[in-house]
């Protein structure tokens, strides 16, 4: 492990501090890239305009069409948390609007990722004259082929990258060619609102609002919130303003039924609502209905009226949550028992199969992997129909989609399809044979496109805290930001002495620490019960910590070194 203090630009620092920010506020906004103040602001007037965003005025005519004419639309949803928070967006906004509007979301496990020609066949028999994609569909050439043989409009909203081919369709997608939507980033929950946004123009322009209340998409904004966090994007300017809004409406009680009875299922205070709530505890109840049965659970969660039918389907998230939680815990057991039988320092990848592992589980378990062992990982199981399918979760240095197209094109007859990102991915193997054959091609791009010191972990930080700073109020202005996915929450480092320590939860350390000065802090360590030395290095976040209407400063120590 390598520690690094991230560098501070000093001519951001200065015009920060110029600006009254607090001076350890202003380091760490620095290290993030702002350079001006009114960056910081999250008034909902920041926002992009929608005007930049390629598509969404044509995807607006469209749908103002469909609703004057009351043609029936359907959402065909992503089954993870950000495409079923864009899919309960865009059935509550577009009902707002007064359309005709269902939904439907494929079974993972049946049907795969996307609009196929199989879930366009399966979506005629509702007999929709408008499909809409929410968080999928740019890759989808041949499903909206077939929907164009049965007389199947397509509007496309999503925000993974293009392949080499479009498909034939209406499209709204920060990254497709030709948009200069000036934030990348967006999550498909975010696409989806921006087209809500400009059918709001849309319909204004037609005169739509002069008998009727104009409806506030504001008030979707905790759909947004939810769904952006959990999709792990870049929580850039554009997003965090989103993010932020929602958290807003939540912690004034505001959010939808769904939300409201998420959190009350995860014995989280909606009062308190912060992007660890969203990422950690909301998001992965939502998840567990689309790893181990339907997504259609958590999506008539999200829309439904009353908090009573809300907190009835929430509960059984959350079930389906803790079942996921052990099948996890069994499938790291037995995949770090293989890893335990070789020698992974001397691997530049990992690539873990069993057949027993459960396919909708495969990616946690190698983004848990991947955070052991700094190695890019790819975790197999057997699909329904005897395929091999995979997720793999990626490392600075290894942009993954592209190593797996590197792959195929060395070995065209080893991947039937892949597709994702830098960080994450999924394929499937066209051989249930070739498992041994893609650990070794994969070692091997590896091994090519990835430098032997980007093996060693590196943990970047913010610098010592003085005395001073180490403090509740500094964790309190801290608490009230948005962290997350390229806007890390700031991490400290600093000697203490162990004052006392004992495991608690049977796997956490609950410690006291001396500081340099003599200060005690109350601190936890999560995650590891294993004794710590009296002294330790610690990387550590200012977090509050409310008991019984006592606030207080506790450090939470992530490494101690």
């Amino acid at each position: 492990m390598h520690i690094l203090t991230r560098p501070v630009p000093a001519q951001a620092e200065q015009t920060l501090l110029a600006a009254g920010l607090h001076p350890v506020e202003a380091r760490i906004y620095a290290a993030r890239g702002i350079a001006d103040p009114q960056e910081l602001e999250a008034e909902f007037k920041h926002l992009l305009p929608v005007e930049g965003l390629k598509g969404a005025a044509e995807a607006a005519v469209r749908l103002a069409d469909a609703i004057a004419t009351q043609q029936r639309i359907l959402i065909v949803a992503d089954y993870d948390a950000d495409g079923a928070t864009a899919c309960a967006l865009g059935l509550r906004g577009l009902s707002l609007f007064g359309a005709r509007v269902e939904f439907l979301v494929p079974n993972r496990f049946e049907y795969g990722y996307g609009l196929t020609p199989e879930i366009v066949d399966l979506a005629a028999g509702k007999q929709p004259q408008l499909i809409v994609t929410v968080d999928n569909g740019i890759a989808s050439v041949a499903g909206v082929a077939r929907a164009r043989e049965l007389g199947i409009e397509v509007l496309v909203t999503d925000h993974h990258l293009p392949g080499e081919q479009l498909p034939e369709a209406l499209i709204v997608n920060p990254n497709q060619p030709g948009c200069r939507f000036a934030s990348k980033h967006l999550a498909g929950v975010g696409v989806m609102f921006y087209v809500l946004l400009a059918l709001r123009a849309e319909l204004r322009r037609r005169n739509a609002f002069a008998e009727r209340p104009e409806p506030n998409l504001a008030d979707l904004l905790d759909l947004v919130a939810l769904g952006t966090v959990a999709d792990v994007v870049k929580l850039d300017a554009n997003n965090r303003i989103l993010v932020e809004q929602g958290l807003k409406r939540m912690r004034a009680g505001r959010a939808c039924p769904g939300v409201l009875a998420i959190f009350q299922a995860a014995g989280r205070e909606v009062r308190r609502a912060s992007a660890f709530d969203l990422g950690f505890m909301v998001g992965p109840r939502l998840n567990a209905a689309g790893r181990l049965d339907d997504m259609s659970l958590g999506i008539t969660c999200l829309v439904a009226d009353s908090h009573e039918a809300a907190l009835a389907m929430a509960r059984e998230l959350d079930q389906l949550n803790r079942e996921r939680r052990n099948i996890e815990a069994d499938m790291q057991s037995i995949a770090q028992s293989k890893l335990d039988q070789i020698s992974v320092d001397d691997r530049y990848s990992l690539t873990v199969f069993d057949p027993d592992f459960h396919q909708g589980v495969v990616g946690l378990v190698a983004s848990r992997l991947k955070d052991k062992h700094h190695r890019p990982t790819i975790v197999l199981a057997e699909g329904l129909a005897g395929e091999i399918k995979g997720s793999g979760r990626s490392i600075p240095g290894l942009h993954l989609r592209d190593a797996l197209d590197l792959v195929a094109k060395r070995e065209p007859t080893l991947i039937a399809k892949f597709g994702g990102h830098a960080m994450a991915a999924g394929l499937t193997l066209a051989d249930p044979a070739g498992i041994e054959r893609f650990r070794a091609v994969f070692e091997a791009v590896c091994r090519e496109l990835l430098s032997e010191a980007e093996l060693t972990r590196t943990v970047e930080t913010d610098g010592e805290l003085s005395r001073d700073a180490l403090c509740l109020e500094l964790a309190e202005r801290l608490d009230r930001r948005v962290w997350g996915q390229g806007f890390p929450a700031p991490r400290f480092i600093g000697r203490f002495r162990v004052r006392s320590q004992r495991v608690v939860g049977e796997k956490h350390l609950k410690l006291q620490l001396e500081g340099q000065g003599g200060q005690l802090f109350e601190a936890m360590r999560f995650q590891h019960a294993d004794p710590l030395p009296d002294e330790i290095e610690a990387v550590y976040q200012l977090s509050v910590n409310e008991w019984q209407g006592r606030r207080s400063l506790q450090l939470l120590v992530e490494q101690a070194l």
